[in-house]
């Protein structure tokens, strides 16, 4: 598709969208990317264990969770833009504050509730919501994908980024310079304004619809419910991946530039990931590639876990569950697209998310709880195995086909 035919007679070209929309998702998951490598510094700096900022992480995914659908609701009601901005300002915030954090209630406010409440608003969760109204029909998944990626390249570029100011200038000077960082959301939030975007495919029957009816559908169709429980896993892997992968690998005696550059490397291959699911998503079942992620990192994970753990075998977990790192979104996101439309995109979107931060909660605070009472993750990998199967199965019933208010609404008249 050519930049003619993406180019929008009511606003900005979707050129233009996909490239603001990919720099604020690059932006603002880039810095949580680098929590493992801020972990051990920040504990040793204030006298904690393991288990102290690894809550407030957590605390950080729960209310990033909580706070989505709120956020996604706000966003299809007003418009992306102003939920964006102000997401960047607090998310600013909540970084700037986090060295005058000395106590574990403040950086449990700081790094956790500000940060939190702030990615729910600025974060490739509402940057897809964007893009599900602003993008042609037949350019939504691999849009989506592409946001997806550009968090992963965020991952990527920050994570080495990360080790390098933290090696030069400690981690006090490195979360203030991803505070300024994240100021520069506010003017890419620009172009994602989607007040007056409604697709002009979805139809009267969706244009009218209720943010209440809409939610009343969601939560009485039973393949909604099914997305919604599988993507428990997805948040568990991550977190727990993201917070706790250096220290394990610092326990087995390995640097902590390896652990730098292995979650730079999920970064890296998830972009190659992201991009494959999105364009895998318009040609197959959506249920079944996710069916196959889960399995896949099943495997993977048991054989990371289970084999000797070396920087090599490191490196190789991280290129290989980067492939299926945020793979998982694209058709996450287009199913729930298949089964509503796109109106309420963002909102009920985000209660599906809202379980993946149950399960990233859940993967943080677990892996720091039971290191602290058992000294190793060993159970932690082994529910990480166990949740990939569980979601496997989950996902296999999923029926992919609009509710019967889109099917009644495309219908010829007779």
């Amino acid at each position: 598709m050519t930049v003619r035919q993406l180019q929008s007679p009511r606003g900005p070209t979707s050129l233009l969208v996909i490239l603001c929309g990919c720099a604020i998702a690059c932006l603002t998951f880039g810095p949580r990317a680098t929590v493992g490598l801020l972990l051990t510094p920040i504990s040793e700096t204030n006298g904690w264990g393991r288990d102290v900022f690894a809550l407030s992480f957590a605390i950080q995914n729960l209310l990033w969770g909580i706070g989505q659908p709120f956020a996604g609701a706000v966003a299809d009601r007003f418009g992306t833009r102003r939920v964006l901005a102000a997401g960047g300002l607090l998310y600013a915030a909540g970084l700037a504050l986090m060295p005058l954090s000395a106590s574990p209630g403040a950086m449990h406010i700081t790094a956790g509730a500000m940060i939190g409440l702030a990615l729910s608003g600025a974060s490739f969760s509402i940057v897809i919501g964007a893009f599900g109204k602003l993008l042609p029909a037949e350019w939504r998944t691999i849009g989506f994908g592409l946001g997806t990626a550009a968090g992963s390249l965020g991952q990527f570029l920050f994570t080495p980024f990360a080790a390098a100011l933290i090696s030069a200038y400690g981690w006090q000077a490195t979360v203030l310079v991803f505070a300024a960082l994240m100021l520069l959301v506010v003017p890419l939030s620009l172009p994602l304004a989607t007040r007056a975007a409604q697709p002009a495919s979805s139809g009267p029957a969706a244009r009218t619809q209720s943010i209440g009816q809409a939610l009343g559908e969601a939560f009485r169709t039973p393949s909604y419910w099914l997305l919604v429980i599988g993507f428990f896993t997805c948040g568990f892997h991550l977190a727990f991946v993201t917070a706790h992968l250096p220290p394990f690998l610092l326990d087995k005696h390995i640097s902590a530039s390896v652990g730098g550059w292995t979650l730079a490397l999920v970064g890296l291959f998830n972009i190659a990931g992201s991009l494959g699911s999105g364009v895998l998503s318009s040609r197959m079942p959506k249920r079944l590639l996710l069916a196959a992620i889960y399995f896949a990192r099943a495997v993977l994970i048991s054989a990371f876990v289970f084999l000797p753990v070396t920087p090599v075998s490191a490196l190789a977990f991280g290129a290989g569950i980067g492939l299926l790192w945020l793979s998982t979104v694209p058709p996450t996101s287009g199913i729930v697209v298949t089964l509503f439309g796109p109106r309420y995109l963002t909102m009920l979107y985000g209660f599906v998310f809202f379980s993946h931060q149950l399960g990233s909660f859940a993967g943080v605070w677990l892996g720091g709880e039971l290191y602290e009472r058992t000294g190793s993750y060993d159970l932690v990998w082994q529910i990480a195995i166990a949740l990939s199967v569980m979601s496997g199965l989950i996902n296999l019933p999923i029926r992919e086909r609009p509710v019967a208010r889109l099917a009644a609404a495309a219908a010829p008249a007779e």
